[in-house]
């Protein structure tokens, strides 16, 4: 892989992971219609995802810092309560035990955990599934022709005022399970999560931060269980220096395109985006079969 190849890549990463318009599907068409050859894809893959995992993390950087602080109280207080079960046992005593989630940010924490499971269940199952549906130009080009629906739907949905508290842990498994289902080529994630938030009434300004804060457990998750294969690749080691200038780029593009998504969540923007995705997902289609 060329230097302007991994930039190439680094940018289309940042910008179609956090626009509605799915990175990987437009990684699968890029790759299948130029050739590129990335030599170590996963490291390359990993590395691309890593780096709009620094855009999240610099942009919500107090959210995620508040909810680390009260995910470590909230295991205090397990452990805490079960102490009092305990010797409520032993001593057939009532001690009080706390109350867990008792503000916004611990349900946040509670919610992204219930929806990172069902997650975590498709991607896990659907891993190879996933890996053939990326070689061709079909199921890419389907993808982005419902992503471009569900971006027409969201769109067209009613305002929703829910924030963490008025939040029910099944919105947050139906959540997760779309995030799981966007692991597709072509399939936004981001798109498919902030549109399955507003369908389930979260405030809009919060479904953003929902799906972007969803997005550290998945892939840190995907990340963990590619090293053995990463570790069984052959790499160049003077295509590491390549890949990281790739994955830089991926961090500052997707930062400027997390804070161009939430003016357009909010001033309901997401037709455009979804005639987009129409636009490229007939293109692929119509590449595979004269390909």
């Amino acid at each position: 892989m060329t230097l302007i190849e991994s930039i190439l890549l680094g940018i289309v990463q940042g910008i179609t992971e956090f626009l509605p318009v799915s990175s990987s599907g437009h990684l699968a068409i890029l790759q299948n219609i130029f050739n590129v050859e990335t030599g170590g894809s996963m490291l390359f893959d990993i590395m691309l995802h890593l780096g709009t995992l620094v855009a999240v993390f610099v942009v919500y950087r107090k959210d995620i810092w508040s909810m680390i602080k009260e995910a470590v109280l909230m295991f205090a207080d397990i452990c805490i309560n079960l102490k009092t079960f305990i010797l409520n046992r032993i001593h057939k005593t009532s001690l009080k035990y706390r109350k867990i989630v008792h503000n916004s940010y611990r349900k946040f924490v509670v919610l992204v955990i219930v929806s990172t499971i069902p997650t975590g269940l498709i991607g896990v199952l659907g891993k190879d599934l996933i890996t053939q549906a990326s070689e061709t130009l079909l199921i890419p080009g389907l993808c982005l022709l419902i992503t471009g629906v569900l971006l027409l739907i969201a769109d067209l949905a009613k305002e929703g005022k829910k924030k963490p508290k008025e939040v029910s842990y099944k919105s947050g498994l139906i959540i997760g399970a779309a995030q799981g289902l966007a692991t597709l080529p072509g399939l936004s994630r981001s798109g498919t999560t902030i549109a399955t938030c507003i369908l389930c009434g979260l405030d809009r300004r919060f479904a953003v931060k929902y799906s972007f804060i969803l997005s550290i457990p998945a892939i840190l998750g995907a990340a963990v269980l590619e090293i053995k294969d990463v570790i069984a690749e052959p790499i160049e080691m003077g295509q590491i220096g390549i890949y990281a200038v790739g994955a830089l780029f991926s961090a500052a593009v997707g930062y400027i395109c997390i804070k161009t998504m939430l003016v357009i969540v909010r001033n309901k923007k997401f037709k455009y985006f979804a005639y987009y995705c129409f636009a490229v997902g007939i293109v692929a289609v119509a590449g595979h079969f004269l390909i």
